[in-house]
Formats: structure tokens, sequence, C-alpha cells
């Protein structure tokens, strides 16, 4: 037998109380934070657990896109957003599913609207969307 261990043999698991890990502003969001709830700092190889928080309403995020795809479960909340030039009015327990590249908006109708975002553990690039129209 040989005295190598797997990198899969190290790993632990890690386990702490959401409400301890920091939640830091959205860059170009309103009234927005987000917070990395498991990641690359957890031993995570492969996603991150993230949880968006927008806290008023009139929070939310303009139009962009991102070089990865978003699966989300939203806790709480309501609000609409857009997806690819669709819009959904979504709430508590819905999911939400969005392709790399696909523009994406988000605007809160109910307040705090909470939800979860797993992305893969991969480099993001976030690009605003000047031309995706939102309407009411």
């Amino acid at each position: 037998m040989s005295n190598d261990t797997s990198a899969a043999e190290k790993r632990t698991g890690t386990v702490k109380p959401a409400a301890e890990v920091n939640a830091e502003p959205l860059k170009g969001a309103r009234s927005t934070r987000i917070q990395v709830l498991v990641g690359p700092d957890d031993g995570a190889p492969n996603f991150v657990m993230r949880r968006i928080l927008m806290d008023e309403q009139g929070s939310g995020m303009p139009a962009h896109t991102n070089t990865v795809e978003h699966e989300q479960y939203v806790l709480r909340g309501r609000a609409r957003i857009g997806i690819g030039g669709e819009k959904y009015e979504v709430g508590a327990h819905d999911t939400v599913f969005i392709p790399a590249g696909t523009p994406h908006w988000y605007d809160v109708l109910e307040a705090p609207f909470e939800f979860l975002c797993i992305v893969p553990n991969l480099t993001d690039e976030v690009r605003l969307v000047e031309d995706e129209v939102k309407t009411s």
C-alpha cells in the first residue's frame, strides 16, 4: 500500500451557521448582498453555493450575463425576473435555471427576497446588458 493519500481522502466536510458568513454588497445591484456559504475555502472543488439577499422592495439586479450557469432555489419573498427575454414571477420554493450567457435580471416585489444560487467553481465574467428591456 502506498503512503500517498488521494486528495479526496484528505477532504473533510464543513458545517457552519449561515448567520456567521459575511454578507458583502453585490456590485451593481440595488440593496443586494451576497454570501458565499460553501466554496473553495471550504474545500468544495466543483460548485459554489451562494445566498443572495435583497432586503427591500425595489431591490434587484440589472440585466446581465454570466459565463457560468446558475441553479437557484427561492427561500422567501417574491420577485419578477427576466431570463432570456421571458418574464416570470417567483416566490418561496420555486426553482430557477439560468444557462450560461443568458441575459437575466431581478426586481423585488415582496421583500426580503432571498435565494440560493449554485454555480460551477469556475471563473465567472459578468457583463451588463443594455438592450434587455424590462416592462412591468
